[in-house]
């Protein structure tokens, strides 16, 4: 006997989720519907789980979830409170290099690329003589030789990290740390190392020249050049991948 197809179309999808999944969804959304703000004292926890119709354990469990994220804070005299979530934090609990595949190591390798390309702006906004020095300090310890199949991680981090902290912005140089292990590692892994021969290269050199004279839009086009040699080693990774 042959089933009707048409009666699949009625058939609702099973939710597979945990009672903690729910209750802390649930708990979030009434976060949300009361209008709490960053604070503000939370319900205790029996009366979440008269409230959820749940046991205290499963609160708990919940509750341990959300202050893993860094929503949920204990305070001293206080109890519970709503705290402004830690994006950071939890992303530094899985950021194992070694166990990650490469595909993985790659993306973020070219989200690095990506950041650093759209901070010209605030470099602009808030450099300062003292900063434009230690750039020069950085440099100063790099080789003349132009070739720039030459690549010193050392530099590299010192350099870039430099970038990062000129921003300003505390979540670009929080995820700068957070990813140099990972930076780190594509370089040694061998993943990066093919020969680069763009055209275009401009060197840390020529990026501090830029920023004492330049403008964020010729910064910007002149960061694209000096990159311009990963993102080729990282079509080259691509390209061998797909042989």
């Amino acid at each position: 006997m042959s089933t009707n197809p048409t009666l699949i179309n009625f058939v609702n999808t099973i939710d597979t989720s945990s009672l903690v999944d729910k209750v802390e969804k649930e708990i979030i959304n009434l976060f949300i519907s009361q209008g709490l703000k960053i604070g503000d004292a939370l319900p205790k926890e029996l009366e979440l789980a008269e409230t959820l119709g749940v046991s205290r354990t499963v609160i708990r469990e919940a509750m341990l979830r959300l202050r893993l994220v860094g929503l949920v804070e204990s305070k001293k005299h206080r109890g519970a409170v709503l705290t402004s979530p830690d994006l950071i934090s939890p992303m530094k609990k899985s950021l194992y290099p070694t166990i990650m595949d490469d595909k993985t190591l790659r993306d973020l390798f070219e989200m690095r690329l990506i950041l650093e390309l759209g901070m010209a702006d605030l470099l602009y906004q808030r450099i300062t003589p003292a900063d434009i020095q230690e750039l020069e300090v950085i440099v100063a310890k790099e080789s003349n030789d132009n070739d720039n199949s030459i690549f010193d991680i050392e530099t590299e981090v010192a350099f870039h990290g430099k970038l990062y902290e000129i921003s300003g912005n505390i979540m670009l140089k929080d995820f700068q740390n957070l990813l140099l292990p990972v930076f780190k590692f594509v370089h040694s892994s061998g993943m990066l190392i093919e020969k680069s021969n763009s055209k275009n290269f401009i060197s840390h050199r020529g990026l501090v020249d830029i920023l004492k004279v330049g403008t964020p839009e010729v910064f910007r086009n002149a960061m694209r050049q000096h990159l311009d040699n990963h993102f080729q080693r990282i079509q080259q990774y691509d390209n061998k991948s797909i042989d």
